[in-house]
């Protein structure tokens, strides 16, 4: 073996993991939907220019194709990679996924010195054969996890089990109701936006203690079945649904789809009690009570939230001194039901939900050298925002929001939130390209800017801001959207 043999086949593994590595982020980004990763990407030029070009370049510019690897692919994949706000996390998942791809590249390579028959070593068949062993070894391997998560829940024979979910404002409920009961209760929740099957049987087997008495589950979806995997895990004794509404509605097509996906947290063969959010439609049961119309009187501003909830016939007030958003009465009346279900009393329930804290990055007020800051990044729905902008609309002072618009979502509903920002903000700062064209056309009257490097953010923040601004980030999308 000559040293030309050995550059070449160096070279070859060096590519194919490049090539791996661009997959293997994109898989990550998407929950390792390849479908999702081929025909939803919102960035299909990234496919074009950074895997297709250089896999038909190798294939047809022979050994000038070296050339091209070391002195621009390379250097385009580093620059790519250092733009990325959502960079690869090395998993188990995505180590063994490089293992299973660096043993099939060098087999073949072997293969091919052996035999003498390969006229260039192939990059596409290492790559096909790790996608379909790596999925297959993945799924055995989570097959164990969960029957080892069954096994820890069904060992914790104390332990009561809240599921939430909801298309808006299921991670404040969770947040929530936590803080409202864990001083009465040994209480867990799933961490940060942790909703999935697989987070959640990370979750029990890794991090719920043992000694829980309360764990609070949330349960998130984006097609059919999805939240009933998960209860066919933690098989909840108690459930909240939240307000349902058009999130996700490109891979659920329908509002029914949604609704019926959120009821299957109602299928537990363990279900006690359920409160389900008026909007729906769900005929109440023994088990299943509605709730909404018992809110009243709802007030909110930059200062605080305040409401009152019909309770057994009285009409009983709560006041949230650190919460913003009307839409929050309706995530903490949920708390609050949950609370005096567990058997808490109202007195105590109100004083925790007067000392309640903000959400991270949910209507999260930030004072920053004179300008008033509002974190609103995870709010990525129309009514959510819409309501957001409504409280905003108080400040008398200058007002600037930086946005993407709302991701995963119709071309009718951006339209209509364009027109709301041009009513109420002076300066629009449009992040990412998914949106950009439809916010620009219907933003009048308002300044408006594009910016699409978020690296610069900080830059254009201090150029285009003042003292006494109020900033507004208004939802959020890493790069690949």
């Amino acid at each position: 073996m000559n040293y030309m043999t050995i550059f070449i086949i160096f070279s070859h593994i060096l590519f194919t993991v490049s090539l791996g590595w661009y997959l293997i982020i994109n898989l990550q980004w998407y929950n390792y939907k390849l479908d999702r990763v081929i025909f939803k990407h919102t960035k299909p030029l990234w496919h074009i220019f950074l895997f297709i070009v250089p896999v038909f370049s190798y294939y047809f510019t022979k050994e000038y194709f070296w050339i091209f690897f070391y002195f621009a692919l390379l250097p385009t994949y580093y620059m790519w990679q250092r733009k990325l706000d959502k960079k690869l996390v090395f998993t188990p998942r995505v180590k063994r996924f490089f293992l299973f791809l660096i043993l099939a590249t060098t087999f073949q390579d072997i293969l091919c010195l052996a035999t003498q028959k390969c006229y260039i070593y192939g990059v596409i068949l290492p790559l096909v054969v790790t996608v379909f062993v790596s999925d297959i070894f993945e799924k055995i391997l989570f097959e164990g996890f969960k029957k080892e998560a069954k096994r820890k829940i069904s060992s914790m024979t104390n332990l009561k089990i809240i599921g939430i979910t909801a298309s808006y404002g299921k991670t404040s409920m969770k947040n929530f109701l936590y803080q409202i009961i864990k001083n009465n209760f040994e209480t867990y929740k799933t961490p940060k936006s942790v909703n999935t099957e697989a987070g959640i049987v990370k979750d029990i087997n890794t991090l719920l203690p043992k000694g829980t008495e309360v764990y609070i589950v949330e349960a998130g979806a984006r097609q059919r079945g999805d939240i009933k995997k998960i209860v066919n895990i933690v098989q909840n004794h108690y459930a909240i649904v939240g307000k349902i509404g058009p999130a996700h509605i490109e891979y659920f097509k329908t509002l029914e789809n949604i609704r019926d996906t959120k009821m299957e947290i109602l299928q537990s063969k363990n279900l006690i009690k359920a409160y389900v959010y008026k909007n729906a439609n769900v005929k109440p049961n023994e088990k299943v009570q509605i709730f909404g119309d018992e809110i009243k009187e709802i007030n909110a501003t930059l200062e605080g939230l305040s409401f009152k909830v019909e309770i057994n016939g009285n009409l009983e007030e709560f006041e949230a001194k650190n919460i913003l958003g009307d839409f929050n009465a309706i995530n903490i009346t949920a708390s609050i039901l949950m609370a005096k279900e567990l058997g808490m009393d109202l007195d105590t329930i109100k004083k925790r939900v007067r000392a309640l804290k903000q959400v991270e990055h949910r209507l999260q007020l930030i004072q920053s050298n004179g300008k008033l800051i509002i974190d609103d990044s995870y709010n990525g729905n129309l009514e959510g925002m819409i309501s957001s902008y409504e409280l905003i609309k108080q400040y008398s002072g200058r007002k600037v929001i930086i946005t993407p618009g709302i991701i995963e979502s119709t071309k009718e509903a951006n339209i209509k939130l364009a027109k709301k920002i041009d009513e109420i903000f002076d300066l629009s700062i449009i992040t990412g390209k998914a949106n950009s064209i439809i916010l620009l056309e219907n933003l009048k009257k308002c300044k408006k800017l594009i910016l699409s490097d978020k690296s610069k953010m900080q830059e254009i923040l201090a150029k285009e801001t003042r003292e006494g601004d109020l900033i507004l980030f208004s939802n959020d999308a890493p790069t690949f959207v």
